[in-house]
């Protein structure tokens, strides 16, 4: 059976901000997924220990006093994130997150931030994976799409249902859905592994920073430097 028939696990992030290596998570999901429909729900409501922007809140709907009065530490958070994310991947089983680089370096960026165990070190040292994401692989299979690349457009594109977009479940789940309906109409994608499609993104995403790398550049951006390591940017914050 391809992988797309498989158990997959859904990932998001709600956070602070649009940097991963500076913003924190406000909320999180996990969402065990056989076969396309979830099987297992699990979500955070994190204190990130400074205030949300008010861009921010309106984005998720989290506000700073509720995230103070309700959430949970920070520290608490990333750890049972992460704990959970490498418990899937210890059993084989690949985690699907839309613009994984995103969301990996973000946690990746928290967990160094709290003096944590990486989500390699978790995993013995080994590299984190299979992660899949539609983002990367829509934009590879795709490449002369016109339009927008969110989840929501994303979702319009391949016929899935967005039921709410930033909650964090909903968005994990129609992660999921996405990455499925892609292999469903990409033959060559449904025909990898999972191993393989983590393998092959790296190079997709390589690919695509070095094109906007020099697209930036033509805009006489002439600094630009654009990190074309995924699924978790190299470049992570020192703690404090």
């Amino acid at each position: 059976m391809a992988w797309h028939g498989e158990p997959l696990v859904g990932f998001d992030l709600e956070t602070t901000g649009t940097e991963p290596l500076e913003a924190r998570i406000v909320t999180a999901a996990i969402v065990g997924v056989r076969p396309g429909e979830p099987v297992r729900r699990l979500g955070w409501l994190a204190d990130p220990g400074i205030r949300i922007p008010a861009q921010a809140s309106a984005i998720h709907g989290i506000s700073s006093e509720r995230a103070t009065a309700e959430g949970r530490p920070a520290r608490d958070v990333a750890d049972e994130i992460a704990q959970t994310l490498t418990g899937y991947w210890a059993q084989g089983v690949p985690v699907v997150a839309y613009n994984a680089a995103f969301d990996l370096t973000l946690l990746t960026a928290e967990l160094q931030r709290h003096g944590l165990p990486s989500l390699s070190a978790r995993l013995g040292g080994r590299e984190i994976g299979p992660v899949i994401d539609p983002y990367t692989i829509d934009r590879a299979v795709d490449r002369y799409r016109r339009g927008k690349r969110t989840l929501e457009a994303v979702c319009t594109e391949y016929g899935v249902v967005l039921e709410s977009a930033h909650d964090a479940s909903a968005d994990a789940l129609a992660a999921v859905r996405v990455a499925c309906a892609i292999a469903e109409r990409h033959e060559a994608v449904a025909s990898l592994t999972p191993a393989e499609l983590h393998e092959r993104q790296i190079s997709w995403y390589a690919e695509w920073a070095t094109d906007f790398q020099r697209f930036l550049r033509r805009k006489g951006s002439a600094d630009a430097v654009v990190d074309a390591s995924w699924p978790v940017r190299e470049r992570v914050p020192s703690a404090g």
